[in-house]
């Protein structure tokens, strides 16, 4: 189900009124998302052998386990496409999203998340190798790989890779660092978090119902708005046995997009092009030119102003708090009078005034 919010009016108030929209403002703001817990709804469809099953818990199962041992793939897609920037280039899209899955003890191709053409869903059939994307020319695809495939320069046979475009690995990370199997059986859980304006994917994954872990277990530098420039796009969830008994589950997933607003893209230092990355695997450094370095001043000026004027605020409005408290504790102390205490003194003369006029 597709959800479209937008942000209430915050309530008329002095220093948090100020507060309150400085926060709304430097907030990116929420485009759309998706929320599935077992609950199969008409934004979502299935694809190959992808079925509804109510064994154990109730889930999607991407591929079945076959006698005798036979291909089985499946596809699960958010039908409801969605492009990387809105209107214009200046304005691209970021995306979260995270999904619980469970992989049986067997060497199939395991589970990807797959963001692929619109047309892609037409062409995907229960005989698919390689999560359907062997025939693509366009992908990314962030593969849970169980199978050691010496073709495609694979890791091991427990691995997380980020491909783009090609099945051979642009980023990779052997899950055995995070003491994790994928095809253990074990319910797992995995974040993944593009941000458009550091052009930064980042992947994180675990064991389901552990909290999200704080470093990433992969990173990869990727300008997505310009791989899909205008195009529209579906995300989803596929799997491929191989010729394995391997059968793979959902059980939840939740995906949302996000608009940054212009003033706070961030110009990453020599960020990596998306056209040498793909074609020629090589490292390149953008040129920069002085329209743009004055831009990125500008840019990260003004998002320097907005937090110093945040901070400063959020000062104010503590500090009037405490001087506010430190007056009426004064008042307190003043309500009673102090008391002072009068003695008798006594002053003794010992010599008559006769004498002092002596």
């Amino acid at each position: 189900m597709a959800i479209f919010s937008q942000s209430s009016t915050p309530k008329p108030s002095h220093l948090p009124l100020i507060f309150t929209f400085l926060i709304l403002t430097l907030t990116p703001s929420p485009i759309s998302s998706l929320s599935f817990q077992s609950n199969f709804d008409s934004d979502l469809s299935l694809f190959g052998d992808a079925a509804v099953s109510n064994a154990n818990s109730p889930s999607i199962q991407l591929t079945l386990s076959k006698f005798p041992k036979s291909s089985s793939s499946g596809l699960l897609i958010h039908t409801n496409p969605f492009k990387f920037y809105q209107s214009n280039p200046n304005n691209p899209i970021s995306f979260s999203t995270d999904f619980t899955f469970s992989i049986s003890p067997h060497n199939g191709d395991g589970l990807a998340l797959i963001i692929v053409p619109t047309d892609f869903p037409s062409k995907f059939s229960r005989k698919s190798s390689s999560f359907g994307l062997s025939r693509e020319s366009r992908f990314l695809g962030i593969e849970f790989d169980t199978l050691m495939d010496g073709n495609v320069g694979d890791l091991n046979d427990n691995h997380v890779g980020i491909d783009v475009s090609s099945l051979v690995s642009a980023r990779v990370c052997n899950v055995s660092s995070v003491n994790l199997v994928l095809n253990s059986g074990v319910k797992l859980q995995s974040w993944l978090d593009y941000d458009a304006s550091s052009k930064r994917l980042e992947v994180r994954l675990s064991k389901a119902g552990s909290e999200r872990p704080y470093d990433p277990l992969l990173v990869y530098q990727i300008d997505l708005s310009k791989m899909w420039k205008d195009d529209e796009v579906f995300i989803g969830l596929s799997s491929s046995s191989g010729n394995s008994l391997q059968s793979s589950s959902v059980y939840s997933w939740n995906f949302r997009t996000r608009a940054v607003p212009k003033w706070m893209h961030s110009h990453p230092v020599n960020p990596q092009l998306y056209s040498d990355e793909v074609g020629e695997g090589k490292t390149a450094h953008k040129k920069g030119k002085k329209g743009s370095c004055f831009l990125g001043m500008l840019s990260g000026l003004a998002f320097g102003i907005g937090c110093g004027a945040l901070a400063a605020l959020a000062l104010m409005y503590i500090w009037a708090i405490f001087v506010d408290r430190d007056e009426m504790t004064n008042a307190a102390d003043c309500k009673f009078p102090v008391g002072f205490r009068y003695e008798k003194v006594n002053v003794v003369v010992e010599n008559s005034l006769d004498d002092a006029k002596k």
